[in-house]
């Protein structure tokens, strides 16, 4: 179950808070739930990606050691999803390994290493492999390229030679 998407925090003005209680709902259900986060274009352009993106995490960052693998974490930066634009692998790689690192600092190393964290955000065919080759991009969550077929067909070929 997707939680968190930028669409829902915008048009619903879901909270932090309130995606965290989605997340808990989620698991006690018996779901895997995968927790949207990131941060708009004129965010990114202020320097304050780190910043946003560790507000979302750290809301329900608590919750992924009760059952550490369980809870999927996709970073989408908002600027980047069905516009074509993505984020380039190493911006990607960064704010991943940032992700990463910050579980581990709050939770721990454990959790952080089993913890799935997607890219997601013009994820096609032409990208995929660059993206999904990155360390601490653990897959992608793909939106308008698994309506192509041969696109999407393209991206599930990366995803295996990797």
């Amino acid at each position: 179950m997707i939680l968190g998407h930028s669409e829902r925090r915008a048009i619903f003005g879901e909270s932090d808070a309130f995606i965290r209680e989605k997340i808990q709902a989620t698991v006690a259900a018996g779901l895997r739930p995968i927790a949207c986060i990131g941060e708009t274009l004129e965010e990114r352009e202020a320097g304050k990606t780190l910043d946003v993106v560790f507000q979302q995490v750290d809301a329900f960052s608590d919750l992924l050691k009760e059952d550490p693998g369980h809870i999927v974490i996709a970073y989408e930066p908002v600027w980047a999803i069905g516009t074509g634009k993505v984020a380039t692998p190493e911006q990607a790689q960064e704010v991943h390994a940032a992700i990463r690192g910050r579980l581990a600092e709050k939770i721990s190393g454990a959790v952080a290493e089993k913890t799935r964290i997607l890219y997601g955000g013009s994820v096609n065919g032409q990208n995929a492999a660059t993206l999904l080759g990155s360390p601490d991009i653990d897959g992608a969550l793909v939106g308008g390229a698994s309506l192509k077929p041969d696109d999407f067909g393209t991206i599930i070929q990366a995803a295996a030679a990797l």
